[in-house]
């Protein structure tokens, strides 16, 4: 069986005064971040997704993963030192690990993302009460919310767990091809038994996929000159 994986979404808000430097200098900052995100990502899962024009507190979000959480901590050092980090803002940070789910028999401690074109977001934390319920009744309870979720095969689920790493109980990742169906899937689940032992779920984010360059092109609407980190890709 595979081990567990640390997983990050980092979210990522963009000064307005970096769009006033020249082309030259956009340029430069974007490769300097591409190259550590080409890295990471030669043995480690790394994605990337734009979210402007779909949440005013980030620009992008670069969701990844690695057995080892050094290896994350490591990325973020160097994306600290690209140009770019100057004048961004990393407004959402959550940070979880896979495990097995006790409401499942899959396994589950790999990140196998699908490849639908958006991804939505947000950190999930169940009340108190919620935990002193006896194993039996939560499974019950969790039956009716996974039915519903069976009734829309069309939406990939990912989730993975904070206890202990982050304020959240839970990171959950869903992947569509049309947000309708995804909103569809949240009306119905607000209507469960299960939605009444929610303690938070928010905020929530609707992320476009991108490749790292065309999510950083997306930043300032102008596109990277081509060079050999595959800009434009």
């Amino acid at each position: 069986m595979p081990g567990k994986s640390f997983v990050k979404f980092t979210f990522f808000k963009i000064d307005p005064e970096w769009r006033r430097r020249s082309a030259e200098e956009r340029t430069r900052d974007k490769a300097e971040f591409a190259a550590a995100c080409e890295n990471f990502a030669e043995d480690r899962f790394l994605r990337a997704y734009s979210t402007v024009g779909t949440k005013g507190t980030a620009d992008m979000l670069l969701w990844t993963a690695s057995p080892n959480l050094e290896d994350i901590h490591d990325l973020h050092v160097v994306l600290n030192q690209s140009g770019i980090m100057r004048y961004a803002q990393i407004t959402h940070s959550f940070l979880a690990m896979t495990k097995n789910s006790p409401y499942s028999d899959e396994i589950r401690t790999e990140v196998r993302p699908g490849d639908e074109k958006y991804l939505f977001v947000y950190p999930f934390s169940k009340t108190r009460e919620w935990y002193l319920l006896p194993m039996e009744e939560r499974m019950r309870v969790m039956k009716e919310h996974i039915d519903v979720g069976r009734e829309y095969p069309q939406i990939d689920l990912n989730t993975t767990y904070s206890f202990g790493l982050d304020d959240q109980d839970f990171v959950v990742a869903f992947e569509a091809a049309n947000p309708a169906d995804f909103l569809e899937l949240v009306q119905r689940l607000r209507e469960t038994e299960s939605s009444m032992y929610t303690l938070s779920d928010r905020p929530m984010f609707t992320c476009i996929q991108r490749s790292v360059n065309k999510a950083l092109d997306a930043l300032d609407g102008t596109a990277r000159v081509p060079d050999a980190l595959g800009a434009g890709a």
